[in-house]
């Protein structure tokens, strides 16, 4: 599968939305699967990662951006605020010239493109984790993890190495793809 990464990016941001927009009232302040972060801390972290996308993609330089998206992003509406952090993410990939654009993040320059991957994994493996976090389906789209894994496997190590997705975990040969990608970045 030949994946455009901007489609798979949207199509996560989609995906995560809906996630987001179950989580019920009194689930907020729950612990989540993620190590230290309850389940309001796990989405201000993918919303401050939504938010980030433009500037840097648009050529601002972690510096240049600061402190901006620090802090607590979410407000009294947690839904919202990630919704309205979905636009200008889904944008800046899709704009001409995007995913070959030299990108300054912490682990880079790199082209928009592996940017774009990792914000992808990124949002697609936090839903999980959100959806994990307050008992909704955990069920990813088949077409989005296969292009996940076509992300992830040549990158492992970098991945891996740069702790943002957990410790790696082994399957069994022949496990389903969805099982793969989970233990592959420290789920499941």
């Amino acid at each position: 599968m030949a994946i455009d990464l901007a489609e798979a990016h949207v199509r996560a941001l989609a995906a995560t939305g809906r996630i987001v927009a179950a989580v019920a009232d009194d689930q907020w302040d729950a612990p989540s699967v993620c190590d230290e972060w309850t389940v309001r801390e796990l989405v201000n972290h993918v919303v401050a990662g939504n938010l980030w996308v433009a500037p840097l993609v648009e050529g601002q330089t972690i510096e240049q951006v600061g402190d901006r998206y620090d802090g607590d992003l979410l407000g009294d509406d947690p839904a919202a605020a990630y919704d309205a952090s979905v636009p200008s993410a889904a944008a800046a990939f899709q704009a001409d010239g995007a995913m070959d654009a030299p990108v300054a993040v912490s682990y880079g320059p790199v082209p928009g493109s592996i940017y774009c991957g990792h914000r992808f994994l990124d949002v697609l493996v936090h839903g999980w984790d959100i959806a994990a976090s307050t008992g909704q389906s955990t069920a990813l789209d088949p077409e989005l993890v296969e292009a996940a894994l076509e992300v992830a496997e040549p990158q492992i190590e970098l991945l891996v190495a740069s702790g943002m997705f957990g410790t790696r975990a082994e399957v069994a040969a022949g496990a389903p793809e969805e099982e793969r990608l989970l233990a592959m970045l420290g789920r499941g």
